[in-house]
């Protein structure tokens, strides 16, 4: 069975009813300080009268950001030609 409520889905392998689902859902945007967007889904397998739940958060979006003489910067598109150079000059050491 599948459940929606605030735009988290609840993936069950049995049935509940809709009452108990949203209970669950909403237990997962506490979790998730109320972010629908923080998770993809919500599993729940169903043994007897116990429930287990997994929660799956959704994917963050990971953004790079290097220190370049002095400046917090994510990309170089605000650099001038100097400050680029800069940057292409140095040594890359490997990771490790």
């Amino acid at each position: 069975m599948e459940y929606t409520f605030e735009g988290v889905t609840l993936v069950s392998d049995g049935e509940m009813d809709e009452d108990e689902a949203r209970a669950y859902i909403e237990r997962g945007l506490e979790r998730y300080d109320g972010h629908a967007e923080r998770i993809d889904h919500i599993e729940a397998h169903l043994d007897g009268d116990d429930v287990e739940l997994t929660y799956y958060p959704a994917e963050g979006r990971f953004e790079r950001i290097r220190r370049i003489t002095g400046y917090l910067v994510g990309t170089l598109d605000r650099f001038n030609d100097a400050k680029r150079a800069e940057e292409s000059d140095r040594v890359k050491h490997p990771v490790a």
